[in-house]
């Protein structure tokens, strides 16, 4: 019970540091590039800690099990570098007990995995797919601030409001400039007012800008053209978003997903339960792998391991895509792959019986004198 309790706690603490780790880069490397893309008027400010909110647990999902298998590498690989293996296995520890005390904490991880997997990670996205179809029915002058220069329509137009009142509807001293596109002219527009209005049948918005002129010409010549308006309307598109969208089974609750023959909700389903089934795998391919020898180094065995982890996870997404798109069948689906990296954990705990068997099975040549 001793052992069982410091080998648990091990892995446990190793686990929560790599995952806590890993989330910090995820959030990191996740925020730079919304910020950016908020700079750039595809996102609002304000909405940027839900969109990382909502989106991190599908991204735990996944980290916890890599955070898991890398714990077990480092852990059992130090207790092989202080040699605390070789007494733990002179106490009578074999790595049958090994494996079966390494897929407790498995059974927790897991758990955790499955929560995230089942609930967490498809209301977060659905939350996070209601969040992006808000941002599309923003309008452009959504996320202009009040006496700022500011860029819109990938650096096309150069705006300025003095002020901004009712929610961004009612724009004061509005200042437009535009580049010439194609044959026409640089515009450059100046209106005392300016509103943003939604047609009630259609929900198109529009900018109206009223008490202002436009000039349009060429800069550097004195062919100009200034007109006058009382009310000048312009159609404003929807913001093109370029995120990191989602399919609509992915937002799927997984009781739907149970209940529904179709195609790509089984093929969600089947990723959701891979997901805790995966700790399962990794935790028996894990033991093998982080046997060392403390000549050879702690991390000789880390880039493999690695590599084995990435095949198997790209694996598992290429056969759901296959799913999806009919050219792999539901059943066995992706549990083909969870077998064959289960076989490659056996014949990795089991290699050295199998060379041995064969060492002893090649007949001996006896010459005589």
């Amino acid at each position: 019970m001793i052992i069982f309790r410091y080998l648990s706690k091990e892995i446990l603490v190793s686990t929560v540091a790599v995952c806590l780790a890993l989330a910090l880069i995820f959030l990191s490397v996740r925020f730079a590039n919304l910020l950016a893309e908020a700079t750039a008027g595809k996102y609002a400010v304000n909405v940027l800690f839900e969109m990382i909110g909502y989106r991190l647990p599908g991204f735990l999902q996944v980290i916890f099990p890599f955070g898991f298998y890398i714990a077990v590498l480092l852990a059992y690989g130090r207790l092989y570098m202080e040699s605390e293996m070789v007494v733990l296995f002179a106490c009578g520890i074999s790595q049958r007990q090994l494996v079966l005390i390494t897929l407790v904490p498995a059974l927790l991880i897991a758990l955790v995995v499955a929560v995230f997997s089942f609930w967490l990670a498809p209301s977060g996205t659905r939350a996070y797919a209601q969040i992006l179809d808000e941002q599309r029915n923003r309008s452009e002058f959504d996320v202009l601030n009040a006496g700022r220069f500011q860029s819109l329509g990938q650096g096309q137009t150069i705006t300025y409001v003095q002020e901004i009142t009712n929610n961004h509807k009612n724009l004061n001293d509005v200042f437009i400039a535009r580049d010439g596109a194609s044959k026409a002219f640089p515009t450059i527009l100046l209106a005392r007012h300016g509103e943003q209005l939604e047609h009630p049948e259609y929900g198109q918005r529009y900018l109206v800008l009223n008490d202002g002129y436009q000039y349009e010409g060429q800069p550097g010549t004195a062919d100009f053209r200034v007109t006058h308006f009382k009310s000048y309307g312009q159609y404003m598109p929807p913001v093109v978003l370029s995120g990191d969208y989602t399919s609509e089974s992915d937002a799927k609750p997984t009781m739907e997903l149970l209940a529904s023959n179709d195609r790509a909700m089984r093929t969600t389903l089947q990723w959701r339960l891979s997901l805790p089934v995966m700790v399962f795998v990794i935790a028996f391919l894990a033991v093998p792998f982080s046997k060392t020898n403390p000549r050879q180094g702690r991390y000789l065995k880390m880039l493999p391991a690695f590599l084995v982890f990435v095949f198997y996870f790209v694996f598992l997404r290429s056969v759901c895509g296959l799913m999806e798109q009919g050219k792999w069948p539901i059943f066995p689906g992706v549990w083909v792959v969870h077998g064959l990296f289960l076989g490659l954990g056996w014949l990795m705990f089991n290699w050295d019986k199998v060379s041995f068997s064969r060492r002893n099975s090649v007949p001996k040549v006896v010459t005589h004198a």
